[in-house]
């Protein structure tokens, strides 16, 4: 079982209802949230905010954002669900790279969590053929770190 797991998804998650995810989450993420295993999850809005509030309730699991900036340079959604994962004492830490908002520094947010991650699970929006999703899913898989693909 792996140590340290990446989660990587879609910021497009409208298209679904809200409680879809936790039944996502509970599936796909339940089996590899045991003590001990730490979680690296982007401070974006859609997948990252919703993986982190269900992990940071749901589980006991390490908690670490990474942030391509700053934190504040991230969206209102972002900012709260960070808010509310460490007000539950639930984040042990919030790692801001000082890069760009734009795609690049979302890539090189995606390698540093991936380079620290023996596992990725990525949520990627069905039927997109390219994306910061299956870019970070790739990264890991030319790494020769497993990953789960889960279409959302």
């Amino acid at each position: 079982m792996p140590q340290s797991v990446t989660i990587t998804g879609t910021r497009s998650t409208d298209h679904r209802p809200l409680g879809d995810y936790g039944t996502l989450f509970e599936e796909y993420l339940g089996p590899f949230a045991l003590s001990g295993v730490r979680f690296y999850i982007g401070g974006a809005s859609g997948i990252d905010s919703l993986s982190l509030l269900w992990l940071a309730h749901e589980t006991e699991v390490g908690l670490t954002v990474v942030v391509p900036a700053m934190l504040v340079d991230q969206p209102g959604d972002a900012r709260h669900a960070v808010a509310s994962a460490s007000e539950l004492g639930r984040l042990d830490a919030v790692v801001e790279l000082g890069g760009e908002t734009r795609t690049p520094g979302y890539h090189a947010r995606n390698r540093w969590m991936v380079d620290r991650s023996e596992f990725v699970i990525g949520f990627p929006r069905a039927g997109t053929e390219q994306s910061g999703t299956l870019y970070t899913l790739g990264y890991g898989a030319d790494q020769g770190k497993p990953h789960l693909v889960v279409p959302v």
